[in-house]
């Protein structure tokens, strides 16, 4: 994070630059708005913090300034007790904070790590932004398929509303890029994308979290935190895996869609909010429903809209155009251009894919990343998909020496692939070993 400080005191300058420095920041610090401007036209900056009483200039015309021709820019601005008036002008122009002289060393820290952690959950945003106007599909999700093809339409549809969205769908169908879409697509896009993963945090902190907490609400508070509720203010909340969120949680998170406010832990003043929630889960919420484990009323409150992805097996024709684009993906990424043969994209649409477009996307990366040749054979891919179960398992009924699964094995391995070499790879065995194999079950010769 790259900050400027904007001070003609140089006790004060030299302050600022040591408790950004500590804070992990890289620090710039001059004297005069003319400086300023001159390092924020030929460098990079994050985050201006600047005095209002400059000898030279005004600090609201440098401020006006910064916001017209670099908005990215964040302002935090230092004021004395004189200036208030000012410092609300300067908030108007959409100064992210400000800081009273004589300040804290705790408190300057304070608000610099808050302004940092807003601007780089803003470059994320934007960095997302781009990639999803240039990933191929609709928000990065691939498919020509029917089942695809009203999912792009719902998801444009409901991206011009601010209703609750529940997207269901099994792990690895794309929740989160839908999610993304919805946000990017609408009137939200400019304001934070805030994800959550409620089966990541650990229970004793998701209050929290989501939630925020004041200083000395429990051990450790040794400063007030928003919480990802009141960070996402303007902009969307996506709330992954909802199904896993505990029931106390529950009813809380319900109380505050309702009343669109939240509590921070260990506070007695209530915030307001506006944030848009979308969930996700790959859990059935109307089970859930029936055994206690989910509330029925937070469940009406999310599912004001249901988007349900398809399954990757009941979109296989989808299969083709997936494995085109991530091969483009992960070639560049190894500098090499792969195709795939007949025979591995056959094993591909055969697959019926428990892990969906994300078990897809981690074989195609394994299978340019260990493959040797231009040209990525069945060989190349997972063993998952080099050994299909329902081959090599004998019936249930049936009691099969292990020689004879062995002969079993490297003789299908021989049909799949029609190359000793590669044959042996699928084995997980050196050609040396395949060829001993071969001779004991009379097989040398083949070239099934």
């Amino acid at each position: 994070m790259n900050l400027l400080v904007v001070d003609d005191e140089q006790n004060v300058r030299q302050l600022c630059a040591e408790v950004a420095t500590q804070s992990g920041m890289k620090v710039r610090a001059v004297a005069t708005a003319d400086e300023a401007l001159d390092v924020i036209e030929n460098s990079v900056v994050d985050i201006l913090l600047t005095d209002l009483n400059l000898r030279e200039s005004n600090g609201l015309d440098l401020i006006r300034q910064i916001h017209n021709s670099h908005p990215e820019v964040a302002v935090i601005v230092l004021t004395g007790f004189g200036t208030i008036d000012s410092a609300v002008t300067a908030t108007r122009l959409g100064v992210a904070d400000y800081v009273t002289k004589p300040f804290r060393v705790e408190e300057l820290r304070s608000r610099l790590v808050r302004v940092a952690q807003a601007v780089e959950l803003q470059q994320e945003n934007r960095l997302l932004r781009e990639q999803l106007r240039t990933r191929a599909g609709f928000g990065g999700l691939i498919g020509l398929s029917t089942k695809m093809q009203h999912i792009y339409k719902m998801t444009e549809r409901v991206a011009q509303h601010e209703c609750p969205v529940l997207i269901l769908g099994e792990s690895g169908t794309g929740k989160e890029l839908v999610a993304r879409s919805v946000h990017f697509s609408g009137p939200r896009k400019n304001h934070p994308f805030v994800p959550v993963d409620c089966s990541s945090l650990v229970p004793t902190l998701i209050e929290s979290e989501l939630f925020g907490y004041v200083k000395g609400a429990f051990t450790g508070a040794l400063q007030a935190k928003r919480g990802l509720l009141e960070a996402a203010q303007g902009g969307t909340l996506f709330l992954d895996e909802i199904g896993d969120m505990p029931l106390d949680l529950q009813v809380k998170l319900l109380r505050a869609l309702q009343e669109h406010e939240v509590r921070p832990v260990g506070s007695t003043e209530r915030r307001q909010i506006n944030v848009r929630i979308i969930a996700a889960t790959n859990r059935d919420l109307e089970s859930a429903i029936r055994t206690g484990a989910f509330r029925q009323d937070l469940y009406f409150r999310l599912n004001v809209v249901q988007l349900r992805l398809p399954a990757l097996c009941d979109r296989k024709s989808d299969i083709p155009l997936l494995v085109t684009y991530f091969l483009e993906k992960f070639s560049g990424t190894h500098g090499t251009t792969r195709k795939i043969s007949n025979d591995a994209m056959k094993r591909l649409m055969a697959y019926d894919w428990p892990g969906n477009v994300r078990e897809l996307e981690n074989a195609i990366e394994h299978a340019v990343a260990l493959g040797t040749n231009p040209i990525i054979n069945i060989g190349d891919l997972p063993s998952s998909l080099q050994y299909p179960k329902t081959l090599c398992v004998p019936d249930r009924n049936e009691i099969v020496p292990l020689e004879e699964l062995e002969r079993r094995a490297v003789l299908h391995a021989l049909r799949e692939t029609g190359d000793k070499l590669i044959a042996a790879r699928m084995l997980g065995i050196g050609k040396t070993t395949l060829y001993r194999k071969l001779k004991r079950y009379d097989m040398k010769n083949s070239k099934q």
